[in-house]
């Protein structure tokens, strides 16, 4: 009897923070889960989420979301909800007691990379342990990225 293979995991990817992986040099990736009211859910699905200027905060021995933007649901009346409102991320133990260490011992940052639906739904945020990156790192990071798209470009006419 053959055993049938796992699909792939589909997501749907509502907001991403591009400059991140810019800013800084991404050590670990968490998945985290959210917690979320109706409206919120509803208007991620809309898509129009944005999280380039939030980060994640570690207060009393839980992580919370800070300064991510949910537009609010126009379908929703009066039982809307504020737009930058603090969201509790929903992470193990093991893993909230490794970043709170990493966060307040070695002095790194909690960056959300993007927020996403998985296969089953769920709304789900890719939390990244980071470290700030030097203005040398960043020019460093761009000189590579221009040589990269010039070989392309080389390799494409010529070869």
């Amino acid at each position: 009897m053959a055993v049938k293979a796992k699909p792939a995991t589909i997501r749907k990817i509502v907001a991403e923070n591009r400059k991140a992986r810019f800013n800084y040099e991404i050590i670990d990736t968490y998945e985290a889960g959210l917690v979320l009211t109706g409206t919120e859910v509803k208007s991620l699905r809309d898509g129009k989420a944005n999280i380039a200027e939030s980060y994640a905060s570690d207060e009393g021995g839980e992580i919370w979301l800070i300064n991510s933007y949910l537009p609010e649901y126009l379908q929703a009346n009066r039982f809307n909800h504020e737009t930058r409102r603090r969201r509790k991320l929903l992470l193990s133990k093991r893993e909230m007691h490794r970043l709170q260490n990493a966060v307040n011992r070695e002095g790194m940052t909690l960056v959300p990379l993007k927020i996403y639906f998985n296969d089953r739904g769920r709304a789900k945020l890719e939390l990244a342990l980071a470290k700030g990156k030097k203005l040398h790192d960043k020019r460093e990071t761009q000189k590579e990225r221009d040589w990269n798209r010039q070989k392309s470009r080389l390799l494409r006419d010529r070869g």
